[in-house]
């Protein structure tokens, strides 16, 4: 039996390991979540686990009168979430939540010798040269959960990486793809939220729907795979059907299939290397028929140029891109910007500032306040 925690145990991913987890019967260690207390509580009981974190200090009351004489111990903020990163006995830690949050408890599990199962992207964005750097020296598996990088992970086994020619990285196009920059300008945010196939948090969903997810995740693939920028291609593939391939030397291109659903790429990195039953349904090529794909548009979604700009400039443009649509995002999310001003604030890093390289998590930290900062003198104007 394995030991898990999870820290965003009541978003999408989050549950959805619970359920991976009660099929395979895990021993959840500890569970956190950002404000979500009553769901917190509820899943602590129901699985049992030793340490509840809740992130907003708005919410430890409701977290303590839920779980009062439970013997639970309760957590805030990030202090707690270190030290669920830092609890001796876990096997493995699932760290799904949402942005930048996410990278210092990586650090301080990779610093016990824990083992990672990723979902938070912003990790490897913003921080991934200090990520991988220290799982090397510690010996970290570092298991990835996106469907995109489990694929590409998946399709890697059992062949050599150095004849490893190219990736190809698919995208569903979100729910815009063949619409002109013009006729994006009145978009509402429940248009943005409104994804063709998959089911997740609002903040990865305006992602997807600028393609900032797909730039993201460029960058992530460079860091965990060791490529280079021009070793990637992106395809849109509006099915969701394959989650990515990859070409080797040979000419060979072998690709991952499987429905659009996160609970398989999720079982697949907490039980590596073993493929058991998954709670899902099973794909039907014949369901689809047709498969698509075609070129993204960079032109229309400049959150995805601005991506592959960044990490091809190094040091701390990636983090800086990061921050400044994690602002953005929540400004369009509340109102107060359109849809097309999240590229633009994105875009105007790269031009406002010089990249300097990343020796510590200091210096990602900083990068991500500049750019946060100036995203938000823009948000305000």
């Amino acid at each position: 039996m394995k030991t898990l925690s999870i820290l965003g145990s009541t978003g999408s991913i989050g549950t959805q390991a619970l359920e991976v987890a009660k099929k395979h019967r895990f021993k959840i260690k500890a569970l956190s979540a950002y404000s979500n207390a009553e769901l917190l509580a509820a899943q602590v009981k129901e699985f049992g686990a030793e340490y509840a974190c809740i992130f907003s200090s708005s919410a430890v009351k409701t977290l303590r009168d839920e779980l009062s004489g439970s013997g639970v111990k309760i957590l805030c903020g990030m202090d707690g979430l270190n030290e669920i990163a830092s609890l001796d006995g876990v096997d493995i830690m699932l760290n799904s939540v949402v942005g930048m949050v996410g990278l210092e408890p990586t650090l301080t599990a990779i610093s016990r010798g824990t083992d990672i199962a990723l979902a938070n992207k912003e990790t490897l964005v913003a921080g991934g040269e200090l990520v991988m750097r220290a799982a090397a020296e510690k010996g970290v598996n570092i298991y990835p959960v996106d469907s995109e990088h489990s694929a590409i992970f998946q399709c890697l086994q059992g062949n050599k990486r150095s004849q490893l020619r190219s990736i190809i990285l698919t995208a569903s196009g979100g729910p815009f793809f063949g619409r002109s920059r013009e006729s994006l300008a009145d978009v509402t945010v429940e248009q943005a939220l409104a994804h063709p196939n998959w089911s997740m948090g609002k903040k990865i969903t305006v992602d997807s729907a600028t393609l900032m997810n797909k730039g993201l995740e460029f960058i992530e693939a460079i860091r965990l795979f060791d490529v280079s920028p021009e070793q990637i291609r992106i395809v849109v593939h509006r099915e969701s059907v394959i989650h990515s391939a990859v070409e080797f030397d040979d000419g060979a291109v072998i690709a991952q299939l499987g429905v659009p659903d996160m609970k398989i790429p999720i079982q697949y990195a907490l039980l590596y290397p073993d493929r058991l039953e998954c709670p899902t349904k099973r794909l039907s090529l014949t369901d689809y028929g047709t498969l698509t794909f075609s070129d993204p548009d960079t032109e229309t979604f400049d959150c995805l140029t601005a991506c592959i700009s960044a990490i091809k400039l190094g040091g701390t443009m990636p983090a800086m891109v990061n921050g400044a649509n994690e602002e953005a995002v929540a400004a369009f999310l509340a109102g107060k910007i359109g849809f097309l001003d999240i590229g633009r604030i994105v875009s105007d890093v790269l031009t406002r500032f010089d990249k300097r390289d990343i020796n510590c998590l200091g210096d990602v930290l900083e990068a991500d306040k500049e750019a946060r900062d100036h995203a938000a003198c823009l948000i305000g104007r």
